[in-house]
């Protein structure tokens, strides 16, 4: 009997190595490609205010998993992939595998009219609106001509409104960004707004400015924090954010009214810097698995979360932008305006680690060490101690370390999405290695099925290569193995220490985009994939054995952390529900609320078929609904169903709601290994809007459009270049939200895809086996 077994990799290929990856067979789907940029860019001199920022509601669905053969497209398109029910064994050069890879408020949204006729244009903000400051007529509006040393302690307000303080004499250590070249003071302290304006959050609390270099020698310095300071007997003027400078103790000679001041996203601190006291019992032993749990891992116990928000300064989180929507009774039609090649992204891991006694692992009896699926494994074991991101939080501050290098990454995947202000890129099978140059390859460290990085510099916004940072509580130990993102079980994880370096292995990959959850959370549903590998021909055979919840945090030091909340959701036997990604569907309270429906993917042979459920019971396999053809159902359909809602031979997708263009809008790669990103959005005969939005039904839920219209027909959004080694590129997709108000989810027009690129290189070079690329593109 015929099982399905309908999987693909995810991972870079370690099967030559101790720990066996998925790469082996050959791969590769998807899009890269230069072009000329075009459409609005942020002005980086002249930043609008913090305070007119809007909350972003990124809606973000995901990619296919399948196994999938190479063959002739008899389309006559070169090659394609076709999906595989069963079992199967990898040819070894014929074959190629698919890579698809507490409630916020419910305040209601403040809504401006922009225009009169038709559906009115109109802007929706956030949530949680923050109070700006108040400041008097009397308030200096520029900066002195000569700051330093006799303008020390001056309170003014930069061109953007947002208020400073000088300091003269000082110098902070903490530096965000790569130092900077600018002409003036003023210039300076604008890109220090422009840092904060364009990465959604208070990362810049203050700037300072060396007057006395010249021919474009660096003068301008961006700094995170201003808690370790030296002295500075030179002519370096410093402008510190006036909350900030108030609560480090910074002298004000000249004040001005202030009132009701609230930094967007800062704390007392107003940065992430977290202070080095040592605290009493960070090294107890720990008894048991569940209390590192509670104590370190995963946010799985409100007491720890208190310990962590009341004890510890958490970096900032901002609020996001809200939609602006677009005007009259009709959708617009998007088309492409133009497009442009970012690059390969890099990484640039933090330099500490949680130093803590790992306890013993458990060990599975000989019967139980076989190879093949054993769905107990997942399901009878609690979760892991060993595995999860760590939080930095009382009872680990006192025992960071440093790590010994900087270790070294090899990765694919790259999906992700903004989770409480942070936008994060999630990663399948993920190689760690000691420092690595051009000129010396790295030793093998380590090996895991998922990882995650913060992009730290948001440099997309100015058309350049992501930097991607992995987190202190990602770290194992002090030379840079990795715990993993997603958490596995005790049953997974013990089986994988004794049989990975013999190939079989249980692997989560969180192979989606981000499905916003509320303001501050997201979900992913992962598929759990048993990996078999001949180690003597390095062939692989990837079995679908279910699919877990992942819910994901953000914000605080650690990194980015993924709960999952349950063992297994979905069974081997079903649809892969989720694996594929979803969509938010906000209800009345608006972007950021806790009603509305939470929509999910299932992926089969020739198309997606839809599923829904509540925000509060993402958890709880019954409280889901399927689309049938002509109604919802709690029946599960099969994976023979042909209730399609979007009916393509797709690889991978994300689908979400366009303000601009009053309709949705699908962007895919499909089976066929052409390298191209497609896209097609929802030909409704009126201008779709939200239940939310003036002129929307409130008692309606505007995602279920995607049931009644058809799609337009399939158009080249991207088309990518191979990867270095001429094999096709997969996992891609779309980061909504990245862009901030000028995001195609928020109302503007640009999107930035990311996508794996294989280099034909060994995974412990510079180069790395895989290539993280992204690329902008215009929709207008």
């Amino acid at each position: 009997m015929v099982h399905a077994a309908k999987v693909n990799a995810c991972g870079p290929a370690l099967a030559s190595q101790a720990a066996p990856g998925c790469g082996e067979t050959g791969i590769v789907l998807f899009a890269n490609s230069s072009a000329p940029i075009l459409g609005p860019t942020m002005n980086a001199t002249a930043p609008a205010p913090l305070s007119d920022l809007k909350v972003i509601y990124p809606t973000h669905s995901t990619e296919i998993i399948a196994k999938l053969e190479l063959r002739e497209d008899p389309r006559g398109k070169g090659h394609q992939f076709t999906r595989h029910h069963g079992p199967h064994h990898h040819p070894k050069h014929d074959q190629a595998t698919a890579h698809p890879v507490p409630h916020s408020s419910t305040q209601q949204p403040t809504l401006s009219v922009r225009q009169d006729g038709g559906y009115e244009s109109f802007v929706i903000g956030g949530i949680n609106q923050p109070t700006t400051a108040s400041v008097s007529t009397s308030a200096a509006s520029i900066i002195p001509s000569s700051i330093c040393p006799g303008n020390d302690g001056v309170v003014f307000q930069s061109i953007s409104g947002i208020t400073y303080q000088t300091v003269c004499g000082l110098n902070f250590e903490d530096n965000i960004m790569p130092y900077l070249s600018v002409d003036s003071f003023e210039s300076c302290i604008q890109k220090c707004d422009a840092h904060n304006y364009e990465n959604h959050r208070v990362e810049c609390v203050a700037a300072l400015f060396v007057p006395g270099r010249i021919n474009n020698e660096d003068d301008c310095y961006l700094k995170s924090s201003v808690e370790h300071s030296s002295p500075n007997e030179g002519t370096v003027a410093g402008a510190v954010r006036y909350k900030v400078a108030q609560s480090a103790s910074f002298t004000a000679v000249t004040t001005i009214a202030i009132t009701s001041q609230v930094e967007p996203g800062s704390s007392s601190s107003a940065a992430s810097s977290i202070s080095s006291t040592s605290l009493s019992n960070a090294k107890t032993p720990y008894a048991s698995s569940s209390s590192i749990l509670t104590l370190l891992s995963h946010s799985s116990s409100a007491a720890a979360q208190t310990l962590s928000q009341s004890s510890i300064p958490q970096p900032s989180t901002t609020r996001q932008p809200g939609a602006t929507f677009g005007s009259g009774k009709s959708i617009v039609v998007p088309k492409v305006g133009g497009a442009k090649l970012h690059g390969p992204s890099e990484n640039r891991p933090t330099s500490q680690y949680i130093q803590f006694e790992h306890p013993d692992g458990y060990q599975l009896p000989q019967t139980l060490l076989q190879v093949g699926v054993n769905g107990e494994l997942t399901t009878d074991y609690e979760l892991s101690p060993q595995t999860g991101v760590l939080e930095v939080n009382e009872n680990t501050q006192s025992i960071l370390a440093p790590l010994k290098n900087v270790p070294h990454l090899s990765r694919d995947g790259g999906r992700g999405g903004f989770v409480n202000g942070q936008h994060l890129f999630t990663f399948c099978d993920s190689g760690s290695y000691s420092t690595t140059t051009f000129a010396q390859d790295g030793d093998f460290l380590g090996f895991v099925s998922s990882s995650v990085a913060v992009d730290v510099g948001m440099n997309g916004l100015a058309g350049n290569p992501v930097f991607l940072q992995d987190g202190i509580g990602e770290w194992s130990d002090n030379v840079g193995r990795q715990r993993g993102f997603a958490p596995m079980t005790q049953g997974e994880q013990a089986y994988n220490i004794v049989m990975q370096g013999k190939g079989q292995r249980y692997a989560v990959w969180p192979e989606s985009s981000i499905i916003p959850l509320d303001s501050k959370k997201g979900l992913m549903y992962a598929p759990i994939i048993y990996d078999n590998v001949n180690m003597a021909t390095k062939a692989a055979v990837f079995t679908y054995t279910g699919a877990t919840l992942l819910e994901i945090t953000a914000g605080s030091r650690g990194g980015p952390i993924a709960n999952r909340t349950v063992r297994k959701l979905f069974n081997q036997d079903e649809v892969e529900w989720g694996c594929a990604g979803g969509l938010r569907s906000w209800g009345p309270s608006g972007y950021g609320g806790d009603d509305g429906k939470v929509y999910i993917f299932g992926a089969v042979s020739e198309g997606l078929l839809l599923g829904r459920t509540t925000p509060d019971a993402a958890a709880d396999r019954n409280s889901y609904e399927y689309w049938n053809g002509n109604s919802w159902s709690p029946s599960m359909p099969p994976s023979t169903s042909t209730a399609y809602f979007l009916k393509a031979p797709i690889m991978d997708v994300d689908v979400f709601y366009s303000p601009r263009h009053l309709t949705f809008i699908a962007v895919y790669l499909t089976i066929y290994a052409d390298n191209v990103f497609y896209y097609r959005y929802l030909m409704a005969d009126s201008a779709i809007l939200p239940s939310f939005a003036p002129g929307g039904d409130k008692n309606s839920d505007y995602v279920e459009n995607l049931l009644k219209y058809e799609w337009s027909d399939e158009q080249v959004l991207y088309k990518a270049k191979p990867g270095l080694n001429g094999k096709y590129i997969y996992s891609g997709g779309v980061h909504l939200g990245y862009f901030g108000s000028n995001d195609i989810s928020n109302g503007g027009s640009r999107i930035l895809l990311s996508w794996t690129a294989p280099t034909g290189k060994e995974p412990s070079t510079a180069t790395s086996e895989y290539q993280i690329v992204t690329a902008e593109v215009n929709l207008s």
